[in-house]
């Protein structure tokens, strides 16, 4: 998240366990071939090996999978990528990995291209990625739903020793794959009554600055926008909350309530930290919510205590929680999914 200033941080200590799965022939995430995955996340106890665990002990239908969600976070961390500084190389090999994501999975672009180069950005060239999947009601699919995460990054620090590339692992990889998945999801099933914009921002880390461009831009088009749904540092449970994500800006609007009814469970609570550090105003929501004054909230798992890295070059993919993020793409989309296909406009600001 932008300039979130942080109180206290401790490292989150993550065991180690195999899961005991059953197997589904599905899609892969970047080229449609028939993989296998797994259908059931179940943690085994920890035997030092395989990948990490969140304490998972629910079945649950796995559309996403941990290796689902590695392939796209090891492509998008690697230090081929430099940390994916706005208007760098590295971001450009990002933008050609969503849009090829997209491509393969029936999103098609939003404008002209894929790549939205902002207009705000002086210092080189500097794109969001923009796909589109229009919706299938004849009169519902006037309205636009937006979900979105930055994929840019601070790229590489100055000082450093032996690593000077800020890979950006949980800030925000993690929100960008879990948007990916989506896109997967929804470009495939193609049952979205509403129609949905999938945007990736860049300049992010510069003071929003891609959110601010597309949403300024979407404005000018005058576009039913409905709600605005941002996805930032999902990279790794929450510790001793009875929720699985928070939403930033809570008591503003009726999305928590919503986004429970859909997924059936307590799935977005409540995090005081995010009202006291004023969240809401920190992410790629905040300038949808300024042009549009419409519901536009992010969800995330960071919680002031389970992610010590943050800014620094130790944002790494290996502490990443896999299960953890696939489960919530899994738990997410009955909840995009009734949000999206709801035949009235069910989600107000209060």
């Amino acid at each position: 998240m932008k300039h979130i200033i942080i109180a206290i941080f401790s490292i989150l200590l993550l065991g180690c366990g195999g899961a005991k799965v059953e197997q589904a022939t599905v899609l892969n995430p970047t080229n449609n071939s028939k993989v296998v995955q797994n259908d059931v996340l179940q943690p085994k106890p920890n035997n030092g090996e395989g990948i990490k665990s969140s304490g998972l002990t629910s079945k649950l239908k796995a559309y996403s999978t941990p290796k689902n969600i590695e392939d796209i976070m090891l492509f998008l961390t690697s230090d081929e990528l430099q940390g994916r500084d706005t208007g760098s190389e590295g971001i450009s090999k990002a933008a050609d990995f969503i849009q090829n994501v997209f491509e393969k999975n029936n999103i098609q672009p939003y404008f002209s291209s894929y790549r939205d180069t902002l207009s705000n950005y002086s210092d080189g060239t500097a794109y969001n990625v923009v796909g589109y999947l229009p919706g299938t009601d004849a009169k519902l699919k006037n309205e636009v739903i937006i979900i979105g995460a930055h994929y840019d990054h601070i790229g590489l620090m100055s000082g450093q020793v032996v690593d000077s590339i800020a890979n950006g692992a949980n800030d925000n990889a993690s929100g960008t794959t879990t948007v990916l998945e989506f896109a997967r999801y929804f470009g495939n099933i193609k049952k979205n009554k509403r129609s949905i914009i999938f945007a990736l921002f860049s300049a992010e880390e510069k003071g929003l600055l891609g959110s601010k461009h597309l949403a300024e831009r979407l404005k000018a088009e005058n576009i039913d926008l409905y709600t605005m749904l941002n996805f930032e540092m999902v990279g790794v449970p929450m510790v001793d909350k009875d929720h699985s994500l928070y939403l930033t800006g809570y008591e503003l609007s009726n999305l928590a309530d919503v986004s429970n009814r859909y997924a059936n469970k307590k799935f977005v609570g409540f995090l005081p930290k995010a009202k006291e550090f004023n969240l809401f105003r920190r992410s790629d929501n905040a300038p949808f919510h300024d042009a549009f004054n419409v519901p536009s909230q992010t969800y995330s798992s960071f919680d002031f205590t389970n992610f010590g890295e943050y800014h620094k070059v130790g944002d790494e993919a290996s502490l990443m929680d896999y299960i953890y993020m696939a489960t919530i793409v899994n738990e997410t989309i009955p909840m995009l999914t009734g949000i999206i296909n709801s035949p009235i406009k069910e989600v107000k600001y209060n």
